[in-house]
């Protein structure tokens, strides 16, 4: 029941019309603000003579981009030269968020070792990474180590076969055959199915209290429907296309740019030791009473971890790792120092090409701004999932 402060009971005195009352007025505010500004904006780009719509989107490009996921030529929209930052973007981030999180693990278990020597190392890393600027690592990576490498008739060879270069780093790749969609479609209705018989099998198990033999089950589909479509695609559905010098650089194969290489060690470097931070502290979170009841009833030492501690862990480290997560994504913009052609960096040469640069901006902030949203998001329902419900 709402408290009424005289015996009227008159609306005005009513707490909870003032609090409807305050919200209302601070709504209005905010959208007045808002309004004010966007409307002083307007006025001012037309005084000056500033275009603010996207017209130009559809418009060509008419400048090369040095690495690209898709095919890509000058003679492509300005729309579609955005799309290849964006991809290079993610394509950075979610590569160097798989190996932060990884190195990062490593180093924040190393960092609780009992071994000194693991320890002390682990620490140094962690000291000098974290204690130095991510675009000075940068600039040391791309300018002090990839441009220091042999041309590429004198590259480094590695098995695969793997060519290193200053131009790069030249990778064999497969490429689908002409009947390899067969083998393609297999593989993804394998995995699908592979998933499938996992929940459905592990379930009835729970239900039935029988075993039920789902991950051999789960195995078995995942390689027998991919074997059969390899047979079904005639035995050869993927190509090798393996990279050879010609002339004064290899042809063929996946190539990693220098840029992007410098860019993606550089923020894994860095992050990862933010991330082995929140891996310490998470683990020492864990009560010690628990790893003394893991060790009473006979688990081994790899079995405390994964069973016992970084389940319980988990609760204290996602939510920091979240943000970590979002700075590595946001850091990328830090590419335009060495040339990698992020986001950030494509924004920027559209910018000097159409002289679009509010719209540009504003593009840029959006897509910087979903990224970030959609990440937690994901990461937020993960730790909705994991967390412990109090009683």
């Amino acid at each position: 029941m709402a408290r009424v402060s005289s015996a009227t009971g008159a609306f005005w005195r009513d707490e909870r019309v003032l609090r409807a009352a305050a919200q209302i007025v601070s709504a209005v505010l905010v959208l007045a603000a808002i309004a004010w500004t966007v409307l002083n904006l307007l006025e001012a780009a037309e005084r000056r003579g500033i275009a603010l719509s996207f017209g130009f989107i559809n418009l060509p490009a008419e400048f090369p981009i040095s690495e690209s996921i898709l095919p890509y030529d000058p003679s492509k929209t300005f729309g579609f030269a955005f799309l290849v930052g964006v991809l290079n973007t993610l394509k950075v981030a979610v590569i160097g968020v798989v190996l932060a999180t990884i190195l990062g693990t490593i180093l924040g278990l190393a960092r609780l070792s009992s071994n000194w020597l693991v320890n002390r190392i682990a620490l140094v890393y962690i000291e000098l990474h974290r204690n130095i600027p991510l675009l000075v690592l940068l600039f040391l990576w791309y300018f002090a180590v990839f441009n220091k490498l042999p041309s590429p008739k004198d590259s480094v060879v590695l098995p695969g076969p793997i060519f290193l270069s200053q131009r790069g780093l030249y990778i064999t790749s497969a490429r689908l055959a002409p009947s390899g969609l067969i083998f393609l479609f297999a593989l993804g209705l394998g995995v699908v199915l592979a998933i499938v018989a996992w929940v459905v099998l592990r379930r009835k198990r729970e239900q039935l209290g029988r075993p039920t033999y789902y991950a051999g089950v789960s195995l078995a589909i995942l390689l027998l429907v991919p074997a059969l479509g390899w047979v079904a695609s005639g035995g050869n559905p993927l190509v090798l296309d393996v990279p050879v010098l010609e002339g004064f650089n290899f042809k063929g194969g996946l190539r990693l740019t220098p840029e992007f290489g410098a860019m993606l060690v550089g923020l894994v470097t860095y992050t990862a030791a933010f991330i082995a931070e929140v891996v310490r502290s998470g683990i020492q979170a864990v009560d010690r009473g628990q790893v003394e009841a893991a060790r009473s009833v006979g688990l081994g030492s790899m079995q405390i971890l994964t069973l016992v501690i970084l389940p319980q862990a988990m609760r204290v480290i996602t939510p920091p790792l979240i943000s970590q997560y979002l700075n590595l994504t946001k850091n990328s913009s830090l590419a335009v120092a060495i040339g990698y052609a992020d986001l950030f960096n494509v924004g920027r040469t559209m910018i000097n090409q159409s002289g679009r640069a509010v719209p540009i901006f504003g593009m840029i902030m959006a897509t910087y701004l979903l990224m970030s949203l959609i990440t937690s998001l994901i990461l937020n329902l993960y730790n909705r999932r994991i967390l412990r419900v109090e009683r």
